[in-house]
């Protein structure tokens, strides 16, 4: 029987895996993980022709695999405050048409936006998780997904950050309306399901 925990990178797309090589030598700490971007490609499969928003494009890798999971007709867009690292997505995957990418503060972002635009929401940077939760959960359509990152404890968490992330995850499971689960996978992860 084959096992099921098998190496994601294996599947990774190409684009990733000359971001990781570009990451790695700027020593960015913060990275999506492959199985959170074999994960996130898997829903982005699932929303054909679907709107997407990713807060936090970092260097792209997440970007990368969402983009590998879009069909031809749905549109991404990437939040991000640091320029020199969205750079790096950008030279990789700008010439995607279906990508945008948006240098700014993603809870500024969050508050421009009209209510229920998007199928899928993944928070991988403080607004939108932690700051700004209930602007990002506006914005997804019913039967449209919002993904957290980051629910198992990190090495670079600052102090008193676990109790944010169990404030989080108690916000999340107590919202009427919600389908929500909890997933010990790669850095855990948190889905939501808007019903």
């Amino acid at each position: 029987m084959p096992a099921l925990d098998r190496t994601p990178e294996t599947g990774a797309p190409e684009t990733w895996r000359r971001i990781a090589a570009h990451t790695a030598r700027l020593g960015f700490d913060m990275p999506s993980e492959p199985r959170t971007g074999a994960f996130l490609k898997m829903l982005a499969a699932s929303k054909p022709g679907g709107r997407m928003l990713e807060l936090g494009t970092g260097t792209g890798l997440a970007t990368a695999w969402l983009l590998a999971g879009m069909d031809a007709g749905a549109r991404l867009t990437s939040v991000d405050v640091a320029p020199e690292l969205q750079a790096v997505a950008r030279a990789e995957l700008g010439d995607d048409p279906r990508v945008s990418f948006v240098i700014e503060d993603g809870l500024a972002f969050l508050r421009r936006q009209a209510p229920a635009g998007y199928d899928l929401i993944f928070a991988d940077a403080m607004p939108g998780k932690y700051e700004g939760l209930e602007e990002a959960l506006a914005l997804v359509k019913p039967g449209g997904l919002w993904i957290g990152d980051d629910m198992l404890p990190q090495p670079n968490w600052p102090e008193g950050h676990a109790a944010r992330v169990a404030g989080l995850l108690d916000t999340l499971q107590s919202r009427e309306g919600w389908a929500v689960v909890e997933m010990a996978w790669a850095s855990g992860l948190v889905v939501a399901v808007r019903g």
